[in-house]
Parts: C-alpha cells; sequence; structure tokens
C-alpha cells in the first residue's frame, strides 16, 4: 500500500547537449530527499518522460532508488502506448528497485480508448508488474479520459494501488474515491485544487509545486488532514498564483525555471520544449516571491511529516 501524503513529480535535467545530466538530477534528488516530501515520482510528465528513451530511463530510475531512502517511495513512470512495452517498463523499473509505477493511460488511438480497453489494459499491467500500479489521468496531455467506471473495476485489482487524476476536476476525484473503496489511493495532480482534492477525500497529492515549495504542499495536507480548514484554506490561496504558473501556462519549461530561482539547477526542457522567456521569467519570479517564508521553511515540518503520514495511512 502506497503511504498517503505529498510526492513531488520531479523533473528530468538535461546537459547543454540536451542529454540526460545525472550529475544534475543526483544533486536536485538531495534537496527533495532533504524536505519534508512522502516520497519521489521519476518520469511522470514533469520528468518530460516521453522525450526520454528507454536506456535514459532505466539509468534515472536507478539513480533515484540509489539516492532514496528505503523508506522513501520511488514511484517510477513506464506508461507507454502499447500494453506490452507498458509490462516491460514496469519490470524493468521494479527490477531497479522503484517501490510502485504510474502509468498514464494510452492516448494515440483515442477514439478507441473505451473504458473496456482501459480495463484491459491496465490489468494486463498489474498482472505482470512485480510492484504496485498508480493509475494516472492527465486528460489535457493523453486527450483521453478514464472515468470512474473503469477506475472502480479497476481498483477490485489486488496490484492496482491508486490513481493520481491530474486535470483539478474535484467531482471526478470524488468518484474516484467513492468508487474505489478502503486503501485505494487518490492523488490530486493539481496544486490549485489540492484542499479542495483533500476535502473530498483524495489520500494526498503529486504536484509540480511540491518541487519548488515541498514544506508549503505538506503544511497544506497536514493542515487539512488535522481539520485546522482556516489556515489551510489561507496557505491554499497563497500558493494559487505559483501553482497556476507551473500548471497549463508553463508547464514543464515553467518547473524548470522556477527551480532555477530557488537554487536547484535543473537545465533547460529537452526539444521540442524552449525555456521560458524573460516576461514568463519574471512572472515566476513574481509569484514565488511571497513564498519565500515557505520556501524556506522545510525544518519546521520535517521532523513530523513522515510519522504524521504515517499515521494516516489506513484513512
Amino acid at each position: 500500500m502506497l503511504p498517503t501524503g505529498v510526492y513531488a513529480p520531479v523533473p528530468t535535467p538535461f546537459d547543454d547537449d540536451g542529454e540526460v545530466d545525472l550529475t544534475r538530477f543526483r544533486a536536485a534528488l538531495t534537496r527533495w530527499i532533504a524536505s519534508p516530501l512522502t516520497g519521489l515520482v521519476v518520469l511522470g510528465s514533469n520528468g518530460e518522460a516521453p522525450f526520454v528513451d528507454e536506456d535514459e530511463s532505466d539509468r534515472l530510475i536507478g539513480a533515484a532508488r540509489e539516492a532514496a531512502p528505503r523508506g522513501r517511495p520511488v514511484i517510477a513512470g513506464t506508461g507507454r502506448e502499447s500494453t506490452r512495452a507498458t509490462i516491460r517498463a514496469s519490470e524493468r523499473a521494479a527490477a531497479l528497485g522503484a517501490d510502485a509505477v504510474i502509468v498514464r493511460t494510452p492516448g494515440f488511438f483515442k477514439s478507441q480508448m473505451t473504458s473496456d480497453a482501459f480495463v484491459r489494459h491496465y490489468t494486463a499491467v498489474a498482472d505482470a508488474s512485480p510492484v504496485p500500479v498508480l493509475l494516472y489521468n492527465f486528460t489535457a496531455v493523453t486527450g483521453v479520459n478514464i472515468g470512474p467506471d473503469a477506475v472502480g473495476r479497476l481498483a477490485e485489482h489486488p496490484n492496482v494501488a491508486g490513481i493520481k487524476e491530474s486535470g483539478g476536476d474535484v467531482a471526478q476525484i470524488a468518484a474516484f474515491v467513492a468508487g474505489g473503496g478502503p486503501g485505494f489511493r487518490v492523488f490530486a495532480g493539481s496544486s490549485t485544487s489540492f484542499y479542495a482534492s483533500l476535502c473530498v477525500g483524495a489520500s494526498g497529492g503529486i504536484l509540480a509545486l511540491a518541487c519548488v515549495a515541498p514544506a508549503a504542499c505538506v503544511r497544506l495536507y497536514q493542515l487539512t488532514m488535522t481539520g485546522a480548514h482556516a489556515d489551510a484554506l489561507d496557505l491554499q490561496r497563497q500558493l494559487v498564483p505559483a501553482a497556476r504558473l507551473l500548471g497549463n501556462r508553463f508547464g514543464v519549461a515553467g518547473l524548470k525555471a522556477a527551480l532555477g530561482l530557488v537554487g536547484c539547477d535543473v537545465g533547460r526542457p529537452r526539444g521540442p520544449l524552449v525555456a521560458i522567456d524573460d516576461a514568463g521569467l519574471a512572472a515566476l519570479r513574481a509569484a514565488l516571491a511571497p513564498l519565500d517564508e515557505l520556501l524556506l521553511a522545510n525544518s519546521s515540518v520535517s521532523s513530523t511529516s513522515r510519522s504524521f503520514t504515517a499515521s494516516h495511512d489506513d484513512r
């Protein structure tokens, strides 16, 4: 069972020639491991997974597993367009030490991606995967949506651990929670609706903003789970400007630029993505400025966050 809490979907650093930069990656990992995050997601959308070759993928998963203590879950993105390739990637990730895999919905043949097709695909992957499988729904990227009916059917599989919903649709998150049953983890993927998602039963979040402001995201989770809703809502409001920029507006390029602004060099995106321009950088700097105290607040929550998460694992 995956622990509840806040996970960072970490970016993939590339050097000036566009090659995977494991030196930068290992340096960045020390930042996130020293934070109060529950765990890490490698090779999600923010990790530019579709742009990474299979051998590069394996090296990144291995490096993350080597860096992270065994108590900190490492979830590896293994979604591919074919069921066969997804199974192979999941088997390799497990052999490299991943605690679970996160599998995005295949979407190339959009019109044929019915509920039954998703159930067949994920069932085959879950049957074969040596580690738990987390479903991954990101309609804005894939162009398809896996609905509550299919998710409810898949939640019955003993090796399907939960789902990440990146669309910010709180009603759909609530439906996933209702249909998933006890122990099925529903993780929010949108920082702008994180508080609302927790209020309808989400188990935590896999949030781009958690790469930049991990302590603030963990604090929001803690406040909500302990019933301090006024403080949680106030913190959510503070996070919204930065969260919006890291979401649909700037995406991966914005995340990498924001990390650079807080002293974490993860390079530029891999083509065809491009770095944000000066105006975008100025907007990010302005959105992050009010969060300075939150960005420096890791020590105030790091000593209690993982024990807090462990105590809530059965919710």
